[in-house]
Formats: structure tokens, sequence, C-alpha cells
């Protein structure tokens, strides 16, 4: 399948080994690994950060290398149950704010013709994404525009 803003194709990418349980050496308790991920959630980290972080770090000096297979809930979920999820969800985040910052460097560089492309090609994404989670995760009136996302994205 083609790329959304270009026509080539890519290259295909790695898939997760396929595993059912976790591994023997990762025998981490599920309460521990829920704690720690709020925890994480508490000190500013996003939810792939803190993907990362237990993977390397762990928890009590014990990688965890799948959270979903230890405890059998997402970080997201883990997040939500807590009440320590962010306001809008990440990927959604990451695209306002490489808007902020390009719309940004477009009013000091007015002549960057290729930065004014990203810049349409990201809008272009965040009103895809803001399709998608409207309702559900976004407010049924959210309509993007540059002051929405400088908003949301200083908070």
């Amino acid at each position: 399948m083609a790329r959304i803003h270009t026509r080539r194709r890519g290259s295909s990418g790695s898939d997760k080994p396929v595993a059912d349980d976790p591994p023997e050496w990762s025998d981490v308790d599920a309460d521990a690994i829920e704690s720690r991920v709020v925890e994480l959630a508490d000190q500013g980290y996003d939810p792939s950060q803190i993907g990362m972080k237990l993977r390397d770090e762990g928890v009590k000096g014990t990688s965890i290398p799948d959270v979903k297979l230890a405890t059998g809930k997402k970080i997201t979920e883990i997040l939500e149950e807590n009440d320590a999820a962010g306001e809008v969800p990440e990927d959604f985040y990451n695209l306002l704010e490489r808007a902020v910052r390009l719309r940004e460097h477009m009013d000091e560089n007015p002549q960057d013709h290729q930065n004014k492309r990203a810049l349409q090609n990201t809008e272009s994404k965040i009103r895809r994404l803001a399709d998608y989670y409207r309702g559900d995760k976004l407010d049924e009136e959210f309509n993007y525009t540059y002051e929405t996302a400088a908003e949301i994205v200083e908070d």
C-alpha cells in the first residue's frame, strides 16, 4: 500500500514476536507493574516512554518486555483506570506539537516551501485523526485551528 502524502511504497517493518505468555525470567507481579506505570505517568512520562522505561529499567530491577502480556491490559488502559491518562491521545498530541512548531517556524521563515508543505500534511493528518477521535476522546465540537492546538500544547 502506498504512503499517504507521497507516491512511494516504503519498506515493511518488523513484527513483534507472537507470544501468549510473558517470559519466565520476567516474573513481576501485575500489581507492581500497574503501580510503576502510574508512578511514571505522575512523573510526566507519555505511554510510549513508560513502555520503554519498563523495558529498559523494569520494576525492582526486572525488565518488563511486554506490559500487556504481563498484566492483561495496555498501558493506556491502566492509566485510564487510575485517572492518570492525558486529556488527548498521545499520537494526536504529538501531531499538534509538531504543527505548532512548524507554524512558528513558518512565521519566522515565510519562504520555506518545504516546511509549508510539511505543515499542510501535518494539519491534514490532524484533521483525519480528529475525525477518528471526535466524540470518544475529543469533544464532539472539536475543530482544529492553530489557536486550539497552541492552547492544548501549552497546557
